[in-house]
């Protein structure tokens, strides 16, 4: 019988690794929370291991009860009939099982029924069901609309929308992107307005909307008439009632257990969430940063399940008289495959934990405002890890998302003409990683975000230490390689700044961002070698490989192929 936490080695490493000390003393009032709820941890061990338990129930779920159940829930999918969105039977079965575990409000305060877990076992989580069904995050993972509402709501909002979601009664839907609102949110036409009494409706049409049947929604609303940016646009919260039609579901490639509704709102009754005018550039924002990181753990359950079966085909399939396994070319690919997978797998747990630090420190300064306490220390130590998180979000959703689908593609190629039929789950696997590097921002997006923090060389001071560093044995060498690949960086930073061409600068964006990306994963990876030798072979061929690309992508920068870029509309006729 699998259980999707304990048989995967990396995963248990990582938790094992996980150094979230400071971030479960804020989360726990140093601990002060046990006095209130008899179930609350009273030290770290305890927490840990409590969050082992939880990750072992959710192991079990995933593998022996969703995880059979995806190809029938991908098969039936998600149906709409007279305005009403009914999941696949799998679906019905899986959120209902997830319920009954306690996991539907696993980030939540315990005062309103979650269990409050740290956003990194959050996202380990949402890795291990997404390897089991990737659709199934889709609803799963927007328990991030409570969360929402938790930092910028009212209690009164609070004590209202959050229980519901601990229980599972409510699930939630982000309603963000519109027909001409997709990416380039400051378009969002969708109208917000008062009656005499001051109470809020809406009225318009939003698209694409994932799990867009939930009684919750979330709805990013222009407040403010006459105005066309960001800064008229505020957050609302609505149930999904009789004023919101949903006019279509979308009939798509992958990810079928997941509804894609549009929607139509019809004078439907909202509460404003936070402050008028800040519902894109700080509420939207703040959400979107943890949809991409669930989106990346989404695309890292998927290239996992992709792994797994490729490695078993390619054990089991014979050609010429012997596993097709033993065939270097296609043991290549799994090797391969299995760097990027727990390279990413680092990159994630890294970015995850930043985030952690950074929401804890928020809630930390908002209790010592509350108390009329000094903030200063906090308020410079957020600032720096705000950057670093800032920077890591967009980088992992870019990097884990491509590789979702490299690891997809290559996983079906190693099953041959087999992986392209039905009957093999892999095929389904291509499809629903291919959504990963669109939805929640698409790479070149992320690369746009990130592009700030790497010319600004934001973890500059984090190489300079790891540089001073002494590594023993075959590390020294790769030491001198991840050197060499941020020399790389450097010079090649130098030549696009001095240029002083905006328009030079987002070409080279892609190759800076992936420079800057391997020197961060290098890294991470040789302080795992010094901790588990496992890990040796996996810094070995990730940062071989790395200076290879960072050498390749110097010379893309420093080459005519970015000239012709330049003029590409001559050239694109």
């Amino acid at each position: 019988m699998p259980n999707y936490f304990l048989d995967n080695p990396d995963v248990l490493f990582h938790f094992n690794n996980l150094d979230l000390k400071e971030v479960v003393a804020l989360a726990e009032d140093n601990y002060a929370q046990a006095k209130e709820f008899n179930y609350a941890p009273v030290n770290y061990e305890d927490a840990m291991e409590n969050y082992r338990k939880v990750l072992e129930v959710t192991g079990d779920l995933a593998g022996n009860y969703i995880a059979p159940r995806a190809a029938g829930v991908d098969d039936e999918g998600a149906t709409l009939t007279d305005g009403h969105v009914s999941y696949a039977r799998g679906t019905r079965k899986n959120v209902q099982e997830l319920s009954q575990a306690d996991l539907m409000g696993l980030i939540l305060p315990r005062k309103y029924g979650g269990l409050n877990f740290p956003f990194t076992i959050y996202m380990m989580i949402t890795e291990t069901l997404g390897r089991a069904d990737a659709s199934l995050m889709n609803i799963y993972g927007l328990q991030d609309i409570g969360d929402t509402i938790r930092k910028f709501g009212t209690e009164e909002q609070r004590q209202e929308f959050l229980p519901r979601i601990s229980t599972g009664e409510h699930t939630g839907a982000m309603a963000l992107t519109e027909p001409d609102a997709g990416s380039d949110l400051q378009a969002v036409k969708l109208q917000a307005h008062q009656n005499e009494e001051g109470k809020w409706f809406l009225r318009g049409v939003k698209r694409f909307i994932t799990n867009g049947n939930a009684q919750l929604l979330l709805v990013l609303a222009r407040s403010e008439q006459g105005t066309k940016d960001g800064r008229g646009l505020s957050l609302f919260a609505c149930y999904g009632d009789s004023t919101v039609k949903i006019r279509r579901i979308e009939n798509k490639l992958g990810i079928h257990g997941s509804p894609t509704c549009e929607l139509q709102f019809n004078d439907t009754p909202a509460q404003l969430i936070g402050s008028r005018k800040f519902g894109l550039i700080k509420y939207a924002m703040d959400l979107m940063h943890r949809a991409r990181m669930g989106v990346a753990a989404q695309a890292l359950g998927i290239s996992q399940a992709a792994y797994q079966e490729a490695l078993k085909y390619a054990r089991e399939r014979r050609q010429f008289g012997k596993a097709i396994c033993d065939i270097p070319m296609v043991a290549n690919m799994l090797i391969d495959m299995r760097v990027m997978l727990e390279s990413n797998r680092s990159l994630f747990y890294s970015g995850a934990t930043c985030v952690d630090k950074k929401e804890k420190l928020e809630d930390l300064i908002e209790k010592r405002k509350a108390r009329d306490e000094s903030v200063s220390e906090e308020i410079a130590r957020l600032k720096q890890i705000t950057k670093i998180a800032n920077l890591l979000t967009p980088i992992i959703k870019y990097v884990l998302s491509e590789s979702a689908n490299k690891i997809t593609y290559d996983a079906l190629q190693i099953h041959g003409g087999t992986g392209y039929m039905r009957e093999f789950h892999v095929e389904q696997l291509a499809r629903d990683a291919r959504i990963t590097n669109i939805y929640e921002g698409t790479s070149q997006l992320q690369i746009v975000a990130a592009s700030g923090g790497v010319m600004n060389d934001v973890l500059g001071d984090r190489f300079d230490e790891k540089e001073r560093r002494e590594y023993k044995g075959g590390l020294t060498k790769l030491a001198d390689h991840l050197k060499e690949i941020r020399q790389l960086f450097l010079a090649s930073l130098k030549y696009v700044t001095e240029k002083k061409d905006n328009s030079f600068q987002e070409v080279a964006a892609k190759e800076l961002v992936e420079m800057y990306s391997y020197l961060h994963v290098g890294y991470l990876l040789m302080e795992e070698a010094e901790v588990d030798p496992r890990k040796i072979f996996i810094a070995n061929r990730y940062i071989v490989t790395a200076l290879a690309n960072a050498r390749k992508n110097t010379e893309a920068i420093k080459s005519e192929l970015f000239a012709d870029l330049m003029h590409a509309e001559k050239i694109l006729q």
